[in-house]
């Protein structure tokens, strides 16, 4: 099944917009200068590249970048940015889809801002490990970000979660445990209307991870709260983990 596609038209056209502050440069810079220290100067894979908010500032480095990504809109926003041409596009689902006739190119493959949970279900979450293994070479390096599930901080008999409260957007999260689903409910507030978006996911736990890496071929190296390598603790929202292929595996 093809991945639903939920970052089409405005969404992908304001983007930066609509989430300005992931554009800082104090969010940026820590995530690209730990991303290019992984990369070694080898080829550099991007899972749901989009608007190329980390792409294109490391491809301005001199790295070798290639983006796989769903929305030929966010991709088209991508193109009309400063160093656009330079990175390289596979239209398609990051779960399957394949950038090369061969495998085993690549030294770094990388997921942002939680969009491994963008694939709704925990075959599919396997399935993209699967197919990062299959690019990486042995020894090639695995990055995920991704929040640790907030579960512990919904009230008893609650399912929803605000996350922003803002003047022209507010955020609900609205979990179902007995599924792993959530769905994530935007309403953006402007000249006296309003828009709602609410694309679904499968939140994932960090040992869960772990163990899809392991089904792969690949260990955990490292895992940090943030970019600047602090520590990862069990009070953590958030988690960066890096991942190693071992071997080559019949995939």
């Amino acid at each position: 099944m093809v991945a639903e596609n939920f970052f089409t038209g405005l969404i992908a056209k304001e983007y930066r917009t609509r989430w300005p502050h992931l554009y800082e440069p104090a969010v940026v810079e820590p995530a690209v200068d730990f991303l290019e220290g992984l990369a070694r100067g080898g080829r550099v894979l991007e899972l749901g590249v989009g608007t190329g908010r980390l792409a294109l500032p490391l491809s301005a480095r001199g790295v070798e970048l290639h983006g796989i990504e769903l929305s030929a809109d966010m991709v088209e926003e991508l193109r009309l940015q400063d160093g656009g041409a330079a990175v390289g596009i596979t239209l398609g689902d990051f779960a399957t889809a394949k950038v090369d006739e061969r495998g085993g190119s690549f030294t770094l493959a990388y997921l942002v801002r939680n969009t491994i949970m963008n694939l709704t279900t925990q075959d599919a979450q396997v399935e993209c490990f699967r197919n990062v293994a299959w690019h990486l070479e042995t020894g090639g390096r695995f990055v995920i970000e991704v929040m640790v599930p907030d579960l512990r901080r919904l009230p008893p008999g609650t399912t929803a979660r605000a996350f922003a409260l803002e003047p022209e957007h507010l955020g609900f999260e609205e979990y179902d445990t007995a599924t792993q689903r959530s769905v994530s409910h935007h309403i953006f507030l402007r000249d006296r209307h309003a828009e709602m978006w609410s694309p679904p996911f499968r939140y994932v736990w960090p040992p869960e991870l772990d163990l899809m890496a392991r089904l792969a071929g690949m260990t955990l190296r490292e895992r940090w709260s943030d970019w600047d390598r602090s520590a990862f603790t069990s009070d953590s929202r958030n988690h960066i983990s890096v991942w190693e292929k071992m071997a080559d595996t019949a995939l």
